[in-house]
């Protein structure tokens, strides 16, 4: 069994983004040598995500507007520790921060319009996503 291990950094602009990744999970299969396999995708922090979904703008407006109608800004008990994010707390518990993608033939097996996104809700600093790769 092969094993292959990337790190992504992201410094966003924005409190909150969403930004495609597919390109580099697929470098990094390719770089991997796995023909078989998976590669596990994941947020190294408690408040970005990683999803699969579709590539339009409307829909991550819209995805948007959806996590920011279940944990709006408000003020949340985590911020009595000084902290003032409860709400990207949330949003990740409800996004995920992983995810497992299948290799086959040594190329991402995606469906037809099928992406990766990091979603990062408390951004302007920086953080990771780990790119595992198992296989043969």
């Amino acid at each position: 069994m092969k094993s292959h291990t990337e790190y992504l950094t992201f410094n966003t602009q924005k409190r909150e983004e969403f930004v495609r990744i597919t390109d580099e999970v697929a470098s990094a299969v390719a770089k991997s040598g796995v023909k078989e396999g998976f590669a596990l995708v994941s947020a190294m922090h408690i408040t970005a995500a990683v999803y699969v979904n579709d590539w339009e703008e409307g829909l991550i407006e819209d995805i948007s507007e959806w996590l920011h109608g279940l944990a709006p800004k408000k003020n949340y008990r985590h911020h009595r520790t000084g902290e003032d994010n409860g709400e990207a707390h949330l949003k990740n518990l409800v996004m995920h921060h992983q995810v497992i993608l299948p290799i086959t033939d040594g190329e991402l097996d995606l469906g037809p319009w099928q992406q990766v996104f990091y979603a990062e809700f408390d951004g302007r600093r920086r953080k990771r996503v780990i790119i595992k790769i198992l296989g043969e």
